[in-house]
């Protein structure tokens, strides 16, 4: 457990660690819609989508958002992959709470300084790494 709370600390650290954006405050935290290249995505704000949000590149591609605050997925929300993008290769680290809405889907890993809650319904096609706590109410995760 030791080396599983260190190794999240260090991803953790890692991805909030990186500067140079290459987009910085996309949206102005409301991403809905929008469909991301590769690159690294930075946000002083809360995050938000509650219809469609793409990633679109090839599987070599990495996507790194770092959101300041909380990240939110609104009920019935959607992330899709496009290209031959994968899941594993997005990371979404956030200094904040995440919740994921009901009968949402998420694409990646989220990092959470704090809470990360997956409402009924809703499905992770990556890893959810919380350095306090994750909730789950009849969830699909698959990693």
């Amino acid at each position: 457990m030791t080396t599983a709370i260190s190794d999240m600390s260090t991803a953790f650290t890692d991805a909030a660690g990186r500067s140079d954006p290459d987009f910085l405050e996309l949206g102005a935290g409301s991403i809905e819609g929008e469909t991301l290249v590769a690159g690294l995505y930075k946000w002083g704000t809360d995050v938000s989508f509650t219809s469609s949000l793409v990633f679109d590149g090839s599987a070599t591609d990495v996507w790194i958002l770092q959101v300041a605050k909380d990240f939110i997925v609104g009920n019935g929300a959607q992330m899709y992959l496009t290209g031959t993008a994968k899941a594993e290769n997005i990371f979404i680290q956030v200094s904040g709470a995440v919740n994921i809405g009901t009968t949402a889907h998420v694409e990646g890993n989220i990092l959470s300084a704090t809470a990360i809650a997956l409402q009924t319904g809703s499905s992770l096609n990556g890893k959810a790494l919380s350095q306090t706590a994750i909730t789950l109410d009849s969830v699909t995760i698959v990693s």
